[in-house]
């Protein structure tokens, strides 16, 4: 088995010591970090995505998945950026207002990073303002908006209506998610994409961004 091989395999595994010392070994052997991060980090992280998206794996899988991915992606983010690496855009994800819950958002992190996006995550209990401030200070390509209870879902329209309010709607892509919402929800509020899951999250973020960018 390959060095990569064995990266995507412990990644899966969630062997975050394992991972950062097999990174760096690829490094050593001088193998491409954007091969490293491609198919053996992002590769990795993608099976335990198709997993979860299974239910062959849960939560505490994905997030020692996504620990290891961390681990390995911190050994490599300098030569990345020395070769000039480039991300498919930028995200900004938080929790609305009042709602404290954070897995959810974390998975979608994860999921985002591995799909090649650069990800603002500015936190829980986040105020409307924050997610409009985040994306206009990194010039954002989407906001991503969580939410677990039933009693912070509308706080996830204050945030369109500010964008509204502040002429800025038209510039993001905005995405909702969390367990008590859907599909139906989501277009009366106004958001342009509903996903069940964070691996769902990651494809579509993908796709309606290149085609934003076409």
């Amino acid at each position: 088995m390959s060095v990569i091989q064995e990266i995507a395999e412990n990644l899966q595994k969630g062997k975050a010591k394992v991972v950062k010392q097999l990174v760096q070994q690829a490094l050593d052997e001088g193998i491409n970090p954007k091969e490293i991060l491609d198919d053996g980090l992002l590769s990795g992280m993608m099976v335990v995505g198709d997993k979860f998206k299974r239910d062959e794996v849960f939560v505490p899988d994905v997030l020692v998945a996504a620990r290891a991915m961390n681990n390995g992606i911190a050994i490599l983010e300098p030569k990345l950026i020395e070769m000039g690496s480039k991300s498919i855009g930028k995200a900004v994800v938080g929790t609305v207002k009042g709602d404290l819950h954070d897995i959810g958002k974390n998975l979608i992190t994860m999921m985002l990073k591995a799909a090649g996006f650069d990800v603002y995550d500015i936190g829980v209990d986040a105020e409307p303002e924050a997610f409009i401030e985040k994306a206009e200070e990194v010039s954002a390509d989407i906001i991503g908006i969580s939410a677990l209870l039933t009693t912070t879902m509308s706080n996830m329209e204050d945030v369109i209506n500010l964008m509204k309010e502040k002429g800025v709607r038209e510039k993001y892509i905005v995405m909702v998610g969390g367990a008590p919402v859907n599909e139906v929800f989501a277009k009366n509020i106004g958001a342009d994409y509903y996903t069940e899951d964070a691996s769902s999250c990651a494809e579509v973020a993908k796709k309606a961004v290149l085609e934003k960018n076409k």
